[in-house]
């Protein structure tokens, strides 16, 4: 079996596209994505570790700051 037969036809059609045809159906695929309302913010991801998700979901459970008076004595 020829591995152009065990492809999409779709997916076949985009390889057989120069990049600069490619170049144009992704701008016209991507100004109809905008049109339909889709955004260019990203979504949040929980699981990086650049993610403040947690950090602004939580707050201390006493209803304070959540930072600790640290006290010196004698210094």
């Amino acid at each position: 079996m020829d591995f152009a037969q065990t492809l999409d036809p779709e997916v076949l059609d985009w390889y057989r596209l120069t990049p600069e045809e490619r170049w144009k159906e992704s701008e016209r695929l991507f100004q109809h994505y905008l049109e339909m309302g889709g955004s260019l913010d990203p979504e949040p991801d929980s699981q990086s570790p650049f993610s403040d998700v947690l950090l602004t979901s939580q707050s201390p459970s006493d209803g304070g700051t959540g930072l600790r008076a640290v006290r010196r004595s004698g210094v």
